[in-house]
């Protein structure tokens, strides 16, 4: 079903217009997320050799994929569990505001100095 509407030409005129709505199927994103499994030229350190698939190279680290018939652990931009994430932290507010006032303490020191 078509709409029309009166649109503002922007000269101080008014145009009656049919108003097309977009399909309701589109995603407001101009095209999907692909993950590809490509990847640039990497060198395993499981193996020493070059792969540019994702897949292959995490294949090196398990223990038939490699000469050393070890299990290796890729590291990467994961967080690390022992590291206690920031919301689990413990601040003494009094402590805070003391370290707060020094700095502002020695700031005001200074620039009485310069005057």
């Amino acid at each position: 079903m078509t709409r029309y509407a009166w649109i503002d030409a922007g000269n101080g005129r008014k145009v009656y217009r049919a108003i097309r709505s977009p399909p309701a199927h589109r995603s407001a994103l101009p095209c999907p997320m692909l993950i590809t499994d490509s990847i640039e030229p990497t060198q395993s350190m499981a193996d020493g050799k070059f792969y540019t698939s994702k897949t292959a190279l995490r294949r090196t680290y398990r223990p038939e994929g490699n000469p050393q018939g070890v299990e290796y652990i890729e590291v990467g931009n994961n967080q690390d569990p022992t590291i206690p994430k920031s919301g689990n932290v413990k601040r003494d507010k009094a402590k805070n505001r003391e370290i707060i006032e020094r700095a502002m303490a020695d700031a005001d020191n200074k620039v009485g100095h310069l005057a």
